[in-house]
Protein backbone atom coordinates (compact mmCIF):
# COMPACT_ATOMS: atom_id res chain seq x y z
CA UNK A 1 0.00 0.00 0.00
CA UNK A 2 1.46 3.36 -0.94
CA UNK A 3 2.02 5.59 2.25
CA UNK A 4 0.09 8.66 2.17
CA UNK A 5 1.13 11.76 2.32
CA UNK A 6 0.61 15.06 3.80
CA UNK A 7 -0.57 18.23 2.24
CA UNK A 8 1.71 20.82 2.34
CA UNK A 9 0.57 24.71 1.21
CA UNK A 10 2.99 27.27 1.04
CA UNK A 11 1.85 30.77 2.42
CA UNK A 12 4.81 33.02 1.73
CA UNK A 13 8.06 34.04 4.30
CA UNK A 14 9.23 30.67 4.99
CA UNK A 15 5.70 29.77 6.62
CA UNK A 16 4.11 26.00 5.74
CA UNK A 17 0.71 24.84 6.43
CA UNK A 18 0.57 21.11 6.61
CA UNK A 19 -2.64 19.13 6.87
CA UNK A 20 -2.72 15.48 8.12
CA UNK A 21 -6.02 13.49 9.46
CA UNK A 22 -8.35 16.29 9.37
CA UNK A 23 -5.97 18.33 11.52
CA UNK A 24 -3.42 20.75 10.63
CA UNK A 25 -0.11 21.77 11.66
CA UNK A 26 2.11 24.38 10.38
CA UNK A 27 6.04 24.87 9.89
CA UNK A 28 8.13 28.34 10.36
CA UNK A 29 11.72 28.10 9.05
CA UNK A 30 14.06 30.31 9.28
CA UNK A 31 17.26 29.22 7.12
CA UNK A 32 18.11 25.93 8.83
CA UNK A 33 16.10 26.17 12.05
CA UNK A 34 12.09 25.23 12.64
CA UNK A 35 9.60 26.02 14.58
CA UNK A 36 6.36 23.70 14.69
CA UNK A 37 2.93 24.89 15.56
CA UNK A 38 0.91 22.13 16.47
CA UNK A 39 1.80 18.45 15.73
CA UNK A 40 -1.45 16.39 14.54
CA UNK A 41 -2.73 13.35 15.90
CA UNK A 42 -0.57 9.96 17.41
CA UNK A 43 -1.02 8.08 14.25
CA UNK A 44 -0.14 11.49 12.02
CA UNK A 45 3.18 11.18 13.57
CA UNK A 46 4.86 9.71 10.26
CA UNK A 47 3.05 12.45 8.09
CA UNK A 48 4.19 15.32 10.23
CA UNK A 49 8.21 13.54 10.37
CA UNK A 50 7.77 13.47 6.13
CA UNK A 51 6.02 16.97 5.66
CA UNK A 52 9.47 18.24 7.41
CA UNK A 53 11.39 16.19 4.97
CA UNK A 54 9.46 17.33 1.88
CA UNK A 55 10.56 20.77 2.78
CA UNK A 56 14.20 20.02 3.17
CA UNK A 57 14.29 19.51 7.11
CA UNK A 58 15.24 16.83 9.77
CA UNK A 59 13.73 16.67 12.59
CA UNK A 60 17.15 17.76 14.32
CA UNK A 61 16.43 21.42 12.93
CA UNK A 62 12.91 21.83 15.14
CA UNK A 63 14.16 24.07 17.58
CA UNK A 64 10.71 24.04 19.52
CA UNK A 65 7.45 22.66 19.27
CA UNK A 66 4.46 25.56 20.04
CA UNK A 67 0.86 23.88 21.17
CA UNK A 68 -2.29 26.20 20.67
CA UNK A 69 -3.72 23.40 23.02
CA UNK A 70 -3.35 20.26 24.21
CA UNK A 71 -6.39 18.18 22.39
CA UNK A 72 -5.13 14.83 21.10
CA UNK A 73 -5.23 15.78 17.57
CA UNK A 74 -2.98 18.58 18.14
CA UNK A 75 -0.17 17.52 20.63
CA UNK A 76 -0.24 13.80 19.62
CA UNK A 77 2.53 13.70 17.35
CA UNK A 78 4.86 15.07 20.19
CA UNK A 79 6.34 11.60 21.74
CA UNK A 80 7.68 10.25 18.27
CA UNK A 81 9.18 13.34 17.44
CA UNK A 82 11.08 13.73 20.78
CA UNK A 83 12.65 10.92 20.80
CA UNK A 84 13.64 11.90 17.25
CA UNK A 85 14.84 15.36 18.27
CA UNK A 86 14.03 15.91 22.46
CA UNK A 87 13.26 19.51 22.98
CA UNK A 88 11.24 22.13 24.64
CA UNK A 89 7.21 22.52 23.69
CA UNK A 90 5.89 25.67 25.00
CA UNK A 91 2.16 27.10 25.59
CA UNK A 92 0.82 29.50 27.72
CA UNK A 93 0.53 28.77 31.56
CA UNK A 94 -2.98 27.29 31.90
CA UNK A 95 -2.94 25.24 28.32
CA UNK A 96 0.69 23.45 29.86
CA UNK A 97 -1.48 22.18 33.14
CA UNK A 98 -3.90 20.48 30.16
CA UNK A 99 -1.15 19.29 28.61
CA UNK A 100 0.20 17.56 31.69
CA UNK A 101 -2.75 15.98 32.16
CA UNK A 102 -3.84 18.12 34.89
CA UNK A 103 -6.97 17.81 34.26
CA UNK A 104 -8.47 17.01 30.87
CA UNK A 105 -11.37 19.27 28.49
CA UNK A 106 -11.57 16.97 25.25
CA UNK A 107 -14.71 15.48 23.46
CA UNK A 108 -16.06 12.39 25.60
CA UNK A 109 -16.80 9.12 23.43
CA UNK A 110 -20.01 9.70 24.66
CA UNK A 111 -20.47 12.60 22.51
CA UNK A 112 -18.59 11.14 19.56
CA UNK A 113 -21.37 8.77 19.42
CA UNK A 114 -23.83 11.28 19.09
CA UNK A 115 -21.84 12.89 16.16
CA UNK A 116 -22.71 9.31 13.83
CA UNK A 117 -26.16 10.16 13.47
CA UNK A 118 -25.07 11.41 9.90
CA UNK A 119 -23.25 9.94 7.17
CA UNK A 120 -20.92 13.17 7.85
CA UNK A 121 -20.69 12.74 11.51
CA UNK A 122 -19.84 8.84 10.90
CA UNK A 123 -16.71 9.19 8.65
CA UNK A 124 -14.65 12.14 10.95
CA UNK A 125 -15.63 9.53 14.10
CA UNK A 126 -14.17 6.47 11.90
CA UNK A 127 -11.62 8.52 10.62
CA UNK A 128 -10.23 10.14 13.87
CA UNK A 129 -10.24 6.26 15.72
CA UNK A 130 -8.21 5.46 13.55
CA UNK A 131 -5.90 8.28 14.29
CA UNK A 132 -5.60 8.15 17.74
CA UNK A 133 -6.35 4.08 18.37
CA UNK A 134 -4.09 3.10 20.71
CA UNK A 135 -2.44 6.31 21.85
CA UNK A 136 -5.94 7.73 23.76
CA UNK A 137 -4.13 8.96 26.88
CA UNK A 138 -1.29 11.03 25.26
CA UNK A 139 0.18 13.22 27.89
CA UNK A 140 3.23 15.27 28.03
CA UNK A 141 5.26 15.09 31.00
CA UNK A 142 7.65 17.80 30.06
CA UNK A 143 5.75 21.40 28.98
CA UNK A 144 6.66 24.50 29.26
CA UNK A 145 4.18 27.73 30.16
CA UNK A 146 5.21 30.68 28.68
CA UNK A 147 3.67 34.45 29.47
CA UNK A 148 1.02 35.69 27.08
CA UNK A 149 2.67 38.56 24.67
CA UNK A 150 5.73 37.91 25.03
CA UNK A 151 7.62 37.04 22.05
CA UNK A 152 9.90 34.18 21.82
CA UNK A 153 13.65 33.68 20.16
CA UNK A 154 12.75 31.12 17.86
CA UNK A 155 12.37 31.33 14.10
CA UNK A 156 9.37 33.40 12.88
CA UNK A 157 9.57 35.27 16.32
CA UNK A 158 6.13 34.05 17.69
CA UNK A 159 4.33 35.82 20.12
CA UNK A 160 1.77 33.65 22.64
CA UNK A 161 -1.94 34.78 22.72
CA UNK A 162 -3.52 33.23 25.46
CA UNK A 163 -7.71 32.71 23.92
CA UNK A 164 -9.53 30.34 26.56
CA UNK A 165 -12.66 29.35 25.85
CA UNK A 166 -12.12 25.96 23.51
CA UNK A 167 -9.99 25.22 25.89
CA UNK A 168 -9.18 26.74 29.16
CA UNK A 169 -5.72 28.44 28.33
CA UNK A 170 -6.41 28.08 24.43
CA UNK A 171 -3.03 29.79 23.02
CA UNK A 172 -2.56 31.14 19.29
CA UNK A 173 0.48 32.21 17.94
CA UNK A 174 1.27 35.60 16.16
CA UNK A 175 3.83 36.53 13.71
CA UNK A 176 4.07 39.76 14.03
CA UNK A 177 6.77 40.30 11.26
CA UNK A 178 4.95 38.40 9.00
CA UNK A 179 1.45 39.49 9.95
CA UNK A 180 0.07 35.63 10.41
CA UNK A 181 -2.31 34.18 13.31
CA UNK A 182 -1.57 30.22 14.16
CA UNK A 183 -5.16 30.51 15.59
CA UNK A 184 -5.73 26.64 16.48
CA UNK A 185 -9.08 25.65 17.00
CA UNK A 186 -10.18 29.22 18.67
CA UNK A 187 -10.52 30.25 14.70
CA UNK A 188 -10.99 27.49 11.92
CA UNK A 189 -12.34 27.80 8.49
CA UNK A 190 -13.67 24.02 7.83
CA UNK A 191 -14.83 20.92 9.61
CA UNK A 192 -16.44 17.78 8.75
CA UNK A 193 -18.80 18.04 11.23
CA UNK A 194 -20.33 21.77 10.60
CA UNK A 195 -22.67 22.34 8.53
CA UNK A 196 -20.83 26.01 7.37
CA UNK A 197 -18.85 25.78 4.52
CA UNK A 198 -14.99 26.86 4.12
CA UNK A 199 -14.58 30.37 5.47
CA UNK A 200 -14.03 31.45 8.73
CA UNK A 201 -16.09 30.45 12.29
CA UNK A 202 -16.83 28.55 15.64
CA UNK A 203 -16.00 25.23 15.61
CA UNK A 204 -19.36 22.96 16.75
CA UNK A 205 -19.99 23.31 20.03
CA UNK A 206 -19.45 20.01 21.15
CA UNK A 207 -15.63 20.48 20.87
CA UNK A 208 -15.42 23.88 22.97
CA UNK A 209 -14.82 23.51 26.92
CA UNK A 210 -16.62 26.56 27.46
CA UNK A 211 -18.65 27.74 23.88
CA UNK A 212 -19.71 31.46 25.04
CA UNK A 213 -16.26 31.90 26.44
CA UNK A 214 -15.06 30.36 22.76
CA UNK A 215 -17.37 33.09 21.12
CA UNK A 216 -16.32 35.96 23.53
CA UNK A 217 -12.26 35.21 23.25
CA UNK A 218 -12.88 36.67 19.38
CA UNK A 219 -12.89 39.77 20.26
CA UNK A 220 -9.69 39.98 21.81
CA UNK A 221 -8.17 38.27 18.90
CA UNK A 222 -10.31 41.12 16.78
CA UNK A 223 -7.26 43.96 16.34
CA UNK A 224 -3.91 41.36 15.91
CA UNK A 225 -1.79 42.56 13.45
CA UNK A 226 -2.31 39.86 10.98
CA UNK A 227 -4.10 39.52 7.83
CA UNK A 228 -3.58 35.85 7.51
CA UNK A 229 -5.04 33.15 9.32
CA UNK A 230 -3.81 29.37 9.50
CA UNK A 231 -5.94 27.69 11.64
CA UNK A 232 -6.16 24.06 13.18
CA UNK A 233 -8.77 23.02 11.01
CA UNK A 234 -9.46 23.79 7.54
CA UNK A 235 -7.55 26.05 4.47
CA UNK A 236 -5.57 29.22 5.24
CA UNK A 237 -7.21 32.54 5.08
CA UNK A 238 -6.16 35.81 3.30
CA UNK A 239 -7.88 38.99 4.80
CA UNK A 240 -8.10 41.34 7.59
CA UNK A 241 -8.39 39.55 10.99
CA UNK A 242 -11.18 41.74 12.06
CA UNK A 243 -13.34 40.90 9.20
CA UNK A 244 -12.49 36.96 9.86
CA UNK A 245 -13.46 37.43 13.21
CA UNK A 246 -16.98 39.31 12.70
CA UNK A 247 -17.73 36.74 9.77
CA UNK A 248 -17.49 33.92 12.79
CA UNK A 249 -19.18 35.87 14.74
CA UNK A 250 -22.25 36.20 12.28
CA UNK A 251 -21.97 32.72 10.85
CA UNK A 252 -22.52 31.47 14.99
CA UNK A 253 -25.55 33.97 15.36
CA UNK A 254 -27.25 32.94 12.10
CA UNK A 255 -27.02 28.64 13.17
Amino acid sequence: MTRRRPLVTALGAGVHLVTGTNVNWAVVSEGASVTLVDTGYPNDAGLLVDSLAMLGHRPEAVEAVLLTHAHLDHLGGVPVLRRLRPGPVLTGHEEARHARREYLEQISLREMAGLTVDAAGRRWVARTLRAVLPHAAVRLTDVTGVDDGRRLDLPGGPVPVVVGGHTPGHTCWLLPDRGALFSGDALVTHHPVARTGVGPQLLPSVFNADDAATASALTAMRDLPADLLIPGHGPAHRGALATAVDAALADRRSG
